[in-house]
């Protein structure tokens, strides 16, 4: 099939180039940066519907897979205009080329942000919406906008509630690097490797087994997978759906810290500090109506195995950096 990727060239939609490319479909990525070599890549931003427009009448894209989306929390409360406009707006752009062109699959990268503060964990698909930041908000009513899209004008959506992305191309072609680098294990990793003093603990008083917060960390290649099996669902003539993905298993920071300090072989220095505001004690998916639906089973569970790819990934970034080549990858 031929797909367009938007977003293609970050973290997540790099991968999904790949994997879509590795299993012999046909890709065309739209981003503002170039995307991997071999791969047909429209320089625009989905915001010129007059460029998306003449895109989509060059090509006949069976789906459509949507990452371009900024992803900062921080930046989203300071800056909220920045992600409304283009989390929000942007996105009704993309739509209106898609309905135009006659194109009704779209697999839509949302997050477990939309949940907000967890009433419950593991949390599955049924919790209550109450996003705490505009960031958010915004994927939030993306998803409601999806809903009306397909009421009225039978676009057929899946939205991909992400918790924690993390790991790297195992073969260590592509991985995460976002400036700034907020992400737990990037940050553990360049503290191993020398590019950073050392990792900060934000709290070691919260009610889990080391007092460190729990996250569920889920393979960037297994989101990647569920993404094909999310077109193949919408192709097959599936109904709009929502799902979580996520390992169901949750790991704490000092697990993590642990795990790294293993893989690498290198002593991590850690600082203390207190509990940042708004950090639970644990965030879990329960990602079960993805494995029954999409038929959808993480690859890469284990936590040593996220982080080795990861770490595999660091040290190429050292290697360019040291050379004057980094190559910086956004979400």
């Amino acid at each position: 099939m031929k797909f367009l990727v938007v977003g293609g060239a970050g973290y997540i939609g790099s991968h999904m180039v790949k994997h879509l490319h590795d299993n012999g479909h046909e890709v065309v990525v739209a981003d503002t940066a170039p995307t991997l070599p071999g791969i047909h890549w429209a320089e625009l931003d989905i915001a010129d519907g007059h460029r998306l427009g003449a895109l989509f009448a060059r090509h006949r894209f069976d789906a459509v897979f949507h990452f371009a989306s900024f992803i900062q929390v921080g930046e989203s409360v300071s800056d909220p205009a920045r992600y409304y406009q283009n989390n929000v707006a942007s996105t009704l752009t993309l739509l209106q080329a898609m309905l135009h062109a006659g194109v009704r699959r779209l697999v839509f990268s949302s997050t477990a942000a939309v949940y907000g503060d967890p009433h419950y964990t593991p949390i599955d698909e049924a919790h209550p919406k109450a996003p705490i930041n505009p960031y958010g908000r915004s994927k939030w009513m993306v998803e409601q906008v999806l809903q009306d899209y397909d009421r009225a004008y039978g676009l057929k959506s899946v939205c991909l509630r992400y918790f924690n992305a993390a790991g790297a191309d195992p073969g260590g072609q592509l991985g995460e690097c976002h400036e700034p680098e907020t992400h737990l294990i990037p940050l553990i990793l360049q503290a191993a490797s020398g590019r950073r003093a050392a990792i900060t603990v934000f709290g070691r008083d919260y009610a889990t087994a080391d007092g460190t917060c729990i996250r569920d960390y889920v393979h960037v290649c297994d989101l990647a997978s569920a993404h094909a099996l999310a077109v193949d669902y919408l192709v097959r003539g599936g109904d709009s759906a929502v799902f979580n993905l996520g390992n169901g298993l949750g790991f704490s920071v000092q697990q993590v810290i642990d795990a790294a300090c293993r893989v690498t072989g290198r002593l991590i220095e850690v600082r203390e500090a207190p509990r940042r505001a708004g950090d639970p004690p644990s965030l879990v998916a329960d990602a079960g109506k993805a494995r029954e639906v999409l038929g959808w089973e993480p690859r890469y569970a284990a936590l040593e195995e996220i982080v080795r790819h990861a770490w595999r990934w660091e040290l190429t970034l050292c290697g360019r950096e040291a050379e004057g080549l980094g190559r910086v990858l956004g979400s």
